[in-house]
């Protein structure tokens, strides 16, 4: 891998990875927060409009490319319980950060993965590109984890508009790094996301399988797709160490 003058890494289950009770603390603050803005609502009723609503507009976000957000799932589910209230709405952009709020004690980072970037950062380019719909929230992790500093660029799909596996956002990845497809590489631990989205922006993937691997407890919403096993020549890493062997890096 002489060649190799950038690489770009995905965020969740692959450089990081949340407690497996972030998503229910998270939508106790948000449900928390919707009853101190004058929304009065029943919890399991709530969560199945919710969860409903969200599902299909992350359906319709992988199917169309565009990246979703909470603040489309919150409104639509207010509207199921009676109450019209814009996206847009103030109190629903307060609830959007108390529900984020959840992640930022809950997420820590995969084994190995801080040494890994402080032996590869000066030696290669190194770039983020995360799927996360409210990139202010994505951003505030990385930075308590003191994760910033390793990244000549971080991007993040809810700020581009457009969600992996699109080639829009790949694109914004070459680009960040000014260098050509064959020269970069992309680790990531979702096969359709991460590792189709970069090999149909001709760019090689490394498929990292520690998640699949070691079977840690994550949240449930948070699992990487069930796309299959990619093609067997798409190199495949279980550690950040194994990792470092394969770039022939000591």
């Amino acid at each position: 891998m002489r060649h190799i003058q950038a690489i770009g890494f995905d965020l969740f289950n692959t450089l990081i990875m949340a407690d497996t009770d972030t998503l229910t603390k998270a939508f106790s603050r948000m449900q928390e927060s919707l009853g101190r803005h004058g929304f009065y609502l029943e919890t399991e009723v709530y969560k199945k409009v919710y969860y409903d609503a969200a599902i299909a507009l992350i359906q319709q976000a992988r199917k169309d490319g565009r990246e979703t957000h909470n603040r489309f799932w919150i409104s639509a589910a207010l509207l199921k319980m009676g109450y019209e209230v814009s996206p847009d709405d103030p109190r629903i952009a307060a609830t959007v950060e108390d529900y984020f709020s959840a992640f930022y004690d809950s997420c820590h980072c995969v084994p190995g993965a801080k040494s890994m970037l402080e032996r590869l950062k000066g030696e290669f380019h190194l770039g983020l590109l995360s799927n996360f719909t409210h990139w202010p929230a994505a951003l505030e992790i990385i930075d308590r984890l003191e994760l910033a500093a390793f990244f000549d660029f971080r991007l993040i799909s809810g700020q581009l508009g457009y969600r992996k596996p699109h080639k829009k956002v790949f694109e914004a990845l070459e680009n960040g790094f000014e260098a050509s497809r064959d020269e970069i590489i992309y680790v990531g631990d979702d096969v359709d996301a991460d590792v189709n989205g970069a090999l149909g922006a001709g760019i090689q993937p490394i498929w990292f399988t520690y998640v699949l691997e070691n079977n840690p407890p994550i949240p449930e919403h948070m699992a990487p797709s069930e796309a299959g096993e990619p093609h067997e020549s798409v190199p495949r890493v279980s550690s950040w160490a194994e990792f470092l062997s394969f770039l022939e890096v000591s």
